[in-house]
Order: structure tokens, then C-alpha cells, then sequence
């Protein structure tokens, strides 16, 4: 796991019990998506500021609707911009140049993914119009705007990444 970047202002410390937890609520959330509603294999959720308490959540709804895209809109038309700074948006997968965009514009505060967009591009391949993942990693998204965003991921030494992963590959090698 790259070390997290620094925290925002107004952020409390995310405990690893609370970082687990959330993690396995995502993971459990991708895996409903793909085997209860056939949703291509990614999601999000919004902990309020204890960390804790799940706001909100969202699955891929297509190529363009991304998981973490969803969240932090519907984020920012429900809760206060302030408010949306001591919280912190879980991702089965680390946020592409676009979701990062809307994840900063929203102001949520912490990010944390459990696996990296080398991992999907490896599990989805090369021209996949499904997802053609871009090579730009969220921290440098977020390292040239002028407000932090806290970010925490990928999630390898925990075993997250490859449980995502594997989860991921149901849907994946089905597809092809």
C-alpha cells in the first residue's frame, strides 16, 4: 500500500478496525451488484465523519456512470460542502481521472480504494471498450487541485486488493 497523502483538515483518524470494516461492506457491495443486479464489478460508499456510518453507496451503473462518480454527486446534492470534508469515500477500485475529478469537486475529504488501476487493466486487458482504463493515478488528480484529499490505498499488504480482484474476475472472464 502507498503511504496516505495528508490528511485534511477536519478528518478523523481511520482506525484499521474501522478501515477493515468499511472495506469488507464495500467488497460485500460489489459482489451484490454483480451477482444480484449483473452490475459491472465496482462500488462505493460514503462514511460520515465517525467513520463508521455508511451515508450512502452506489454501484457502476454503465461505462460513463462510475460507482464513485454516483456517490460523490449525490454527496454533494444532500450534504453540506463542509461536511462532505470530514468524510471519506470507500472504493472497491481506485477512482479513474474522472471519478477523482468529481470526488475533489464534491470536497469529500479522504479517499480510500482497495485496488489499483494497474490491477483492473491486468484482470480487464488492453482495448476492453468495457473499461478503458486511463494511466493517471488519482493522487496526481488530486495532488493540483487547492484543497486536500486525503488518500489511502491501494489496500495489498490487508489482502483487499486481491479479494477485489478475484471477486472481479467472476464478472471479468464472463464478459469475454
Amino acid at each position: 500500500m502507498l503511504p496516505p497523502t495528508s490528511p485534511s483538515p477536519g478528518l478523523s483518524p481511520l482506525t484499521p478496525e474501522q478501515l477493515a470494516s468499511a472495506s469488507a461492506k464495500c467488497l460485500a457491495l460489489q459482489t451484490s451488484g454483480r451477482e444480484t443486479h449483473s452490475k459491472r464489478p465496482f462500488a462505493a460508499l460514503l462514511l460520515g465523519p465517525d467513520n463508521e456510518t455508511v451515508l450512502m453507496s452506489s454501484l457502476s451503473l454503465s461505462h460513463v456512470r462510475h460507482a464513485e462518480c454516483e456517490l460523490a454527486r449525490n454527496a454533494a446534492d444532500n450534504y453540506a460542502w463542509d461536511y462532505l470534508g470530514g468524510c471519506t469515500m470507500v472504493s472497491t477500485w481506485e477512482p479513474c481521472a474522472m471519478c477523482s475529478g468529481t470526488i475533489y469537486w464534491a470536497h469529500i475529504g479522504r479517499l480510500v480504494y482497495l485496488a489499483s488501476e494497474k490491477e483492473l487493466q491486468k484482470l480487464t486487458g488492453v482495448g476492453n471498450v468495457e473499461n478503458l482504463t486511463l494511466d493517471m493515478p488519482c493522487r496526481e488528480v488530486f495532488k493540483v487541485g487547492q484543497t486536500a484529499v486525503e488518500v489511502v490505498g491501494p489496500l495489498t499488504e490487508e489482502g483487499w486488493e486481491k479479494r477485489v480482484v478475484d471477486d472481479a474476475a467472476l464478472f471479468w472472464l464472463k464478459a469475454q
